[in-house]
Parts: structure tokens; C-alpha cells; sequence
């Protein structure tokens, strides 16, 4: 009998390790007391001291005009800056660390107008104001910008705003950074607004285009929201009207393109629930309803989800519900990219209430975010969410060319991390810190994972780096068809096709990093050549002159 009770304890043992580890920890880091800022709805930015960067919409003086601050994942709390009107007013959105390593952001009023500003802040916390909205005749420009930035590979900022422009019913502009701000597109260009109205954020997919949500307007009545692309240049084009019943309302969270290529995104409201929902939506427009919020008892699995999603490290999406949950304060929750929904946290109002800002995963692993409301003083709060996942690191940019600098946050960099692209090891790594290094992009560098070696631990990016090509010169000039032309430049040893003008050519051959052979094809006119790799395309800055015999 006793050896059959210790048997009976080794199998239970054995059993209960066998189980998974519950590994998810919920961490209150800071209960804002409205001095400090309140009603933190942008998400937070990791930059590249490892240190978190986020905004308040109001609170921090007299004016109440809201705060930037800086947390360390630790907790550590800093309020590094006041907004005082003049300067901006209410900055809703997630901060952005641009190549110059400065944070970029935009208030939705205030500045000289009282219609919203783009600022920069240098690590030191001093704000400088780059463009004030309305400022041209009729705010053609546009006012109320309430998404954040984006960097484009050429440096350039682009983003939205919510109202004004054209038509007054919100812009997609560009910025450069010295503060030129060119208009692209004005909304609701037609009658009925059937190319939607009150515009958020934008996202840089891999082909190059921006894609985003507007939260009304479209072809489907009540007009609930439409998705959109719109290119560099400002070419535009409607993709898709949201349904209520079917695929939701109000899309106004931030897109994100997963590793599979499909874009993710959520709805406030509608759905199977009237609740809201997760969706995943091609490049051409073609939408799938993933998941209808409440569709368990007493919304335990959250409600009304107002800010995007992420993808982490281990492939899975995460995001917030502003309401619903076990106290109908929010939740934190995971989805698979099929579409299954678990629940991971739901805020009690003591740690937190009604989130409404994307999740932010650092290099750590562990999760971070701020809730509106809430905590400690009811004005707010920051905290962090592990779920077992380790650390990982993130290529800041995720294209450039040949000799460019790219930064990669991750955690215990030394002096002797190896960064290589496509395989082939960067010469140049400078450390920034156990949290940064800049790598510059080495000749022969080869679209694809990037990895990072430190000590005796490799990692490989879950990101493609794209390897721009670039065009120097071409010889002969001039020739008929059937002409060999060699090409010359920068990252050329992955080129799939080349153009004359708009022919393709037949034959073309990469010789090399810095040479490709091609011949001009039957029909080609005089016009410029062009070449495509796998990390991008490339004009010359000449034509070629076509002979005719």
C-alpha cells in the first residue's frame, strides 16, 4: 500500500509539471494624478535607449493641455514635457522615433490656428513646433489631425487629419522634415462621401503604398467606414465599404500588416454582436469578419475595441477592448490571424479602465500599455503584461539602401554583436547601448531576415529587410533594339526584370551586386530604364535612346 501511495505521488508530480507554467503576470507601473498628465490615449513608443515614450491628452499645468513622458520598463516615471496651447492641445496618438533618433507627434489642437500641430522633441525633451494645421487659405491643408505619423524609407512623414481640406471632411498629407506640408488627397470628393470621411492612421505596406480606414462615408448605407490606398504620390483609390451587420462599424484603430501579408484591423461597433470586430483585409479589399465582440455571456471577452492591433514575436495579434470583460472596464486580449480570441486580462479600475491605445511589445517580450482612465487617482495608468515570451529584436526601419544606417533595438547588445542582411555580415555596428545598435547596410546585402548575433545567441528578425536598388549609369546611351546595355549601381544581384521605358525586357541577367546586363526589347521607345529586385525598384535618371533602323 505505501508503495502503491508513493507511485500514485510520483504520477501526480509528474502530471502537474507536465502542465504549462502560468506564466502571465499583470504589473501596474504608474497611476497618473493629472499634475503628470491624465487621459493617456496614445499608445507608447520603445526608442533607442530602451526607455518608453508616450503622451497624455490633457492634465500636467494650469492649461491642462496635456504631457510627453518617459517611463523605463521598470517603472520609472518622467514627465519631460508640457503642452501650453500655443505649442499643441490634446496630442491623442502614439510618438514616433524618426531617423535623426527625435520623437515625432501631432496634437489634435492648439498651436497657432487652435487646429492642431506636428511637433518634434529632441532626447533632452525640448519640443519644437514643425507645421501648425490651417494655415493656408480655407485650411485647405486640413485641421484635427487624430492618428499619429508614419516615416517613409525616403524620410518623409505622412498621416491624416480628421476634418477640413478641400472637401472639409479630412486630408492624407506628406511633411517633409524641415516642416513642408504637401496635401495628397482631400476626402469625400464626391457626392455622398462614397471614398469615406474622417480619416486615421496610415500604414507603409510592403508594396509600397499607404494603406488606412476612414470611420464614416462608403458605399454601403448607414456608410459605417471604408478602407483605402492611397500611393506616395498621392494616388488614390477606394477598396472597400464596411457592412454593419457583417463585418463591423467605424474602423478607427490603426491597420497592421502581418508576416502573412494581410492587413489586421478592428471596428468599434457592428458585427455579429453590435459590439465590434477584428478583421483581416487583403491589399485588393477583400474583407473577413475574424471575430464578433460579446459573443460570450455578459461580454466577458471585452467590447468596443477602439485602437489597433500588433503582431508579437511569437506570430499571435494582441490588442484592448475599451469596455466589457469580467468588470466591464476592458480587456487585453490575444487572436490568432484565423481568428481565435482569447481573453487575457480584464481591468478592474483600480489597475486601469477603458484602454484605448494600441499594445506596445518590447524588445524584452513583455507587453506595455496605458489605460484612460483609472488606477491609483482615476486619471490613468501605465502598466506592462507578460505572457512568457522572451526577447526578441525589432529593426527600427526595414528598408534602405547600401551604406545606410539602420537601428535595431533589442537587449544585452555588446561590442561585439554581428549583424548580418540576407546573410551577408554588416562591417560597420556601432553600440549605442545594450538596447540599440546601428548597423550600416553592407555592399551585396540581400533582401530578407536579418540577424543578430550576441555572444553565443543568434536571432533572425521576423521582419524582411528590402534592399533598395539604385541606379548610377548605363551604357551605351543610345542603340536599336536588341542592344546589350550593362547597368550599373547599388543593390542589383537580386533583379527579376527591367524596363525601357514601358517595355520589359526580355533578357536580363544580375551579373553582379553593382551590374546588370539587359537588352533593350521590340517596341521600346526612348524613355528612362528601370530595374526591380526583390527589395524594391529603381529609375534612371537619363533615357535611353532608342535607334530605329
Amino acid at each position: 500500500m505505501n508503495h502503491r501511495r508513493t507511485l500514485l505521488s510520483v504520477i501526480g508530480l509528474l502530471l502537474l509539471l507536465a502542465l504549462p507554467a502560468n506564466t502571465q503576470t499583470y504589473t501596474l507601473l504608474h497611476s497618473f494624478d493629472s499634475t503628470d498628465g491624465y487621459n493617456p490615449a496614445g499608445g507608447l513608443v520603445q526608442a533607442n535607449n530602451g526607455d518608453l515614450y508616450g503622451t497624455t491628452t490633457d492634465g500636467g499645468g494650469a492649461k491642462k493641455a496635456g504631457t510627453i513622458f518617459r517611463i523605463t520598463p521598470s517603472g520609472s516615471f518622467t514627465a519631460l514635457h508640457i503642452f501650453d496651447i500655443t505649442d499643441g492641445l490634446d496630442p491623442e496618438t502614439a510618438l514616433i522615433q524618426a531617423t535623426n533618433w527625435n520623437l515625432y507627434g501631432t496634437t489634435l489642437g492648439g498651436g497657432s490656428s487652435s487646429d492642431g500641430t506636428i511637433f518634434e522633441m529632441n532626447p533632452s525633451g525640448v519640443v519644437t513646433t514643425l507645421y501648425d494645421f490651417c494655415s493656408q487659405v480655407d485650411c485647405a491643408d486640413g485641421d484635427m489631425p487624430q492618428a499619429g505619423l508614419i516615416q517613409a524609407p525616403n524620410g518623409d512623414f505622412y498621416g491624416t487629419t480628421t476634418s477640413r481640406g478641400a472637401h472639409n471632411e479630412g486630408t492624407v498629407f506628406k511633411l517633409t522634415q524641415s516642416g513642408t506640408l504637401t496635401t495628397l488627397y482631400s476626402f469625400c470628393s464626391k457626392n455622398s462621401c462614397p471614398d469615406g470621411w474622417l480619416p486615421h492612421g496610415l500604414i507603409q505596406a510592403t508594396d509600397g503604398n499607404f494603406y488606412g480606414t476612414t470611420q464614416n462615408g462608403g458605399e454601403i448605407i448607414p456608410r459605417v467606414g471604408t478602407f483605402f490606398k492611397i500611393s506616395p504620390g498621392g494616388t488614390f483609390a477606394t477598396l472597400h465599404s464596411f457592412d454593419y451587420a457583417t463585418e463591423g462599424a467605424y474602423p478607427i484603430g490603426s491597420l497592421l500588416q502581418a508576416t502573412n501579408g494581410k492587413l489586421y484591423g478592428t471596428t468599434i461597433e457592428g458585427g455579429g454582436n453590435k459590439k465590434g470586430t477584428v478583421f483581416s483585409i487583403t491589399t485588393t479589399g477583400t474583407l473577413t469578419n475574424l471575430y464578433s465582440f460579446c459573443s460570450k455571456s455578459m461580454c466577458s471577452d471585452g467590447s468596443f475595441p477602439k485602437t489597433g492591433l500588433i503582431q508579437a514575436s511569437n506570430g499571435n495579434l494582441y490588442g484592448t477592448t475599451f469596455a466589457g470583460g469580467a468588470h466591464g472596464y476592458g480587456t487585453i486580449f490575444e487572436i490568432t490571424p484565423n481568428g481565435t480570441l482569447t481573453t487575457l486580462h480584464s481591468f478592474d479600475s483600480t489597475d486601469g479602465q477603458n484602454p484605448q491605445a494600441p499594445l506596445l511589445q518590447d524588445t524584452n517580450g513583455t507587453f506595455y500599455g496605458v489605460a484612460a482612465s483609472g488606477g491609483v487617482n482615476g486619471d490613468g495608468t501605465v502598466f506592462s503584461l507578460s505572457v512568457g515570451l522572451g526577447p526578441f529584436f525589432e529593426i527600427q526601419f526595414t528598408s534602405g539602401r547600401e551604406g545606410g544606417r539602420i537601428g535595431i533595438l533589442g537587449q544585452d547588445f555588446n561590442s561585439s554583436s554581428i549583424v548580418k542582411f540576407g546573410g551577408v555580415q554588416a562591417e560597420t555596428v556601432t553600440l549605442d547601448g545594450p538596447t540599440h545598435i546601428i548597423a550600416t547596410v553592407p555592399a551585396g546585402a540581400l533582401t530578407g531576415s536579418v540577424t543578430v548575433t550576441t555572444n553565443a545567441t543568434t536571432l533572425t528578425s521576423t521582419q524582411q529587410f528590402k534592399v533598395l536598388p539604385s541606379i548610377t549609369s548605363f551604357t551605351p546611351m543610345s542603340g536599336p533594339v536588341g542592344t546589350s546595355v550593362t547597368i550599373t549601381g547599388t543593390g542589383l544581384k537580386q533583379t527579376t526584370s527591367a524596363m525601357f521605358g514601358t517595355e520589359k525586357a526580355s533578357s536580363v541577367t544580375a551579373d553582379s551586386d553593382t551590374k546588370v546586363t539587359a537588352d533593350v526589347p521590340a517596341g521600346a521607345m526612348t524613355g528612362k530604364i528601370a530595374v526591380t529586385t526583390k527589395g524594391g525598384s529603381a529609375t534612371s535618371a537619363n533615357s535611353f535612346t532608342v535607334n530605329q533602323l
